[in-house]
Formats: structure tokens, C-alpha cells, sequence
């Protein structure tokens, strides 16, 4: 009997698992056909993912011909600790610098855990970067979630 009913997370948890985390897999299709997999720092938007990256990557290339990803975020190393959102993604390429800058900013802060002078000190660097990339946006459009540690422990 299967118990995926049991691990599945919440609309809600979700939206938190996202929020925690830093790194998600990003799939795109290449140029002949094959995955193309790629790990991206992320922040949460909405119910997806944001990023940003230099405009003349592999995986823009792949998005500007087919605007699609499957995105994975993980964690956990035992079985009862494992824990992951799967989606389906519709890919939106950002090119307006200011959206760009603010992705940029909004990714920094992240990762510097909410370091406000960090942030402010990085804020030319960041602008100047914001010329060579553009964002991505990830909108799911299927999403698949497990969290093994709603098992208590048994399988």
C-alpha cells in the first residue's frame, strides 16, 4: 500500500521548504535534445523560484527555445529524513535591468542571511552585474513534494 498520501507536504509547506532553502536543480532541454542540469542559488516567488544568471549561459539559450524547466530542491541523507519539492516549471526570462538588479539584491540577502550592510556594500556590484544577466522566473506548473520524516521513523 502506498503511503504518498502520508508525505506529501502542503500548498503551505511548501512555500516554506522554498523559503529555507539555497540550491535548486534546474533542468532545461539542450540544443539536441538532451537535459541540461544545472545547480542555481534561488529565492521563493510566490509559489516558484527566482533567479538570476549571465545572459549567455547554456540554460538561457535552452530557455529562450523552449521556456520549461523542471526544477528539484532537496534535502535529507537517510530515508526518514529526506524531503523535496519537484515542479514543473513555465520559465519567464526577465531583461529589464531594475527587476534584475532587484532579484540580484533579494539573492545577496539571502545568502548573507539578511546582512543589510552586506547587501548595501555589494549594491554597485551588483548593478554592475545586472548588465550581463538576466533573471528567470519559475512558475510551477505541477508540483510533487515528499517529506519522510512525516513517517515517524517507519516505512
Amino acid at each position: 500500500m502506498s503511503r504518498r498520501a502520508e508525505i506529501k507536504m502542503t500548498p503551505d509547506e511548501v512555500r516554506a521548504y522554498l523559503a529555507a532553502g539555497r540550491v535548486a536543480n534546474v533542468a532545461t532541454i539542450g540544443p539536441k535534445g538532451r537535459p541540461h542540469l544545472v545547480p542555481v542559488f534561488y529565492i521563493p516567488d510566490g509559489d516558484g523560484i527566482a533567479t538570476w544568471t549571465y545572459g549567455t549561459s547554456q540554460k538561457v539559450a535552452n530557455l529562450r527555445r523552449l521556456p520549461e524547466a523542471t526544477v528539484l530542491v532537496e534535502t535529507g541523507v537517510a530515508y526518514e529524513e529526506l524531503q523535496g519539492v519537484s515542479m514543473e516549471c513555465d520559465v519567464e526570462i526577465i531583461e529589464d535591468t531594475e527587476q534584475i538588479v532587484r532579484i540580484g539584491t533579494d539573492l545577496l540577502g539571502k545568502m548573507s542571511q539578511g546582512s543589510d550592510e552586506v547587501v548595501t556594500a555589494a549594491a554597485q556590484f551588483i548593478r554592475m552585474q545586472a548588465q550581463k544577466r538576466v533573471g528567470l522566473v519559475f512558475r510551477p506548473t505541477k508540483v510533487v513534494s515528499w517529506d519522510h520524516r512525516k513517517l515517524g521513523g517507519t516505512y
